[in-house]
This record gives C-alpha cells, sequence and structure tokens, in this order.
C-alpha cells in the first residue's frame, strides 16, 4: 500500500473512531436550569406604550459554572401572550446555584389586545398564572443552547407614576 493510501485510510478509521465515540456521549452536556419569573414590574407608562421589567430566577444544576451568552424568552401571562424575544446576556450562574436576571419590555398599547390589558390590571390585585418557555445560549464549547419551560402564578407590581 502507497503512502497516500495509507494516509487516507489512517484519516478514514480516525474519523469512523471519532463519530462513534460522538454517539456515545449524552445528548448534550448541560442539564436544562429552572427559570421562573419572579416579578413583573410595570416601570414606564407612555401616550401609546408601556415599560415592563420582567426579573427572573435560574437555578443550575449542574456541577459547574453555566455562562449564558444570550437569552430567548416566550412569557404568556392568564394564556395570552405577553412578551418575548431574545437578548445578550453576560450572567454566569455559579455551579449548582442562583441567578437572577431582568429584562425590559415596551408593549404598544394600540397592538396590545384588550383581554392582556384586563390581564395586565387585574394581575395588581390578584396572583395569575403564567407560562415561560425559552432558551439560553451558553458559552461552553460544543455545547447546544439549552431549553428550559416552567409555570407558575405571579402578582403584577407597579412603579410607574
Amino acid at each position: 500500500m502507497s503512502y497516500g493510501k495509507r494516509m487516507i485510510a489512517t484519516g478514514l478509521a480516525i474519523t469512523a473512531f471519532a463519530l462513534a465515540a460522538c454517539e456515545s456521549l449524552p445528548e448534550t452536556i448541560v442539564s436544562s436550569p429552572a427559570v421562573e419569573l419572579r416579578d413583573v414590574t410595570l416601570v414606564g407608562l407612555g401616550f401609546s406604550n408601556q415599560t415592563f421589567l420582567l426579573s427572573f430566577d435560574i437555578s443550575n444544576p449542574n456541577p459547574f459554572s453555566l455562562p449564558v451568552s444570550h437569552i430567548s424568552y416566550g412569557v404568556k401571562l392568564d394564556g395570552q401572550r405577553f412578551a418575548s424575544g431574545q437578548t445578550p446576556s453576560d450572567i454566569a450562574v455559579p455551579a449548582s446555584g442562583t441567578s437572577q436576571f431582568a429584562i425590559s419590555v415596551e408593549l404598544d398599547l394600540l397592538s396590545t389586545a384588550p383581554r392582556l390589558l384586563s390581564v395586565i390590571r387585574d394581575g395588581a390585585r390578584t396572583e395569575i398564572p403564567y407560562e415561560l418557555e425559552g432558551e439560553l445560549g451558553v458559552d461552553i464549547p460544543f455545547a447546544p443552547p439549552v431549553s428550559y419551560r416552567s409555570n407558575g402564578a405571579i402578582q403584577l407590581g407597579s412603579q410607574a407614576n
């Protein structure tokens, strides 16, 4: 066998070994964190829009720090879509620990459904159910984004004057 053919055969053998090794690895090396909506606060009120601050708690079940590079989120209040989007992040959740993060959301009153406005108004007096889902982009080599999903109940706050 010539030198060139041996190199090709060796390269193919290494590739086959690497692919076989990858199949034995778990689907993801990062366990999904628990993300919960802690608070929704009205922080600004304008003629045609409202600004809310959404505060979240994140718990890392992994035995290593979780550096989060971006967060995508979708929030429903009382079954109605409230906010969704993606934002860059520079938080690092400690190993087996918790952190908090907050996202500012501006809603256009003209395009917001009347039902959602009543949910916001009623939520200042009683707890309303929420659903939360999204992905965390983690700054760990070869790790794909990590999904999260949770639900609970929250009372909306207000800081606007």
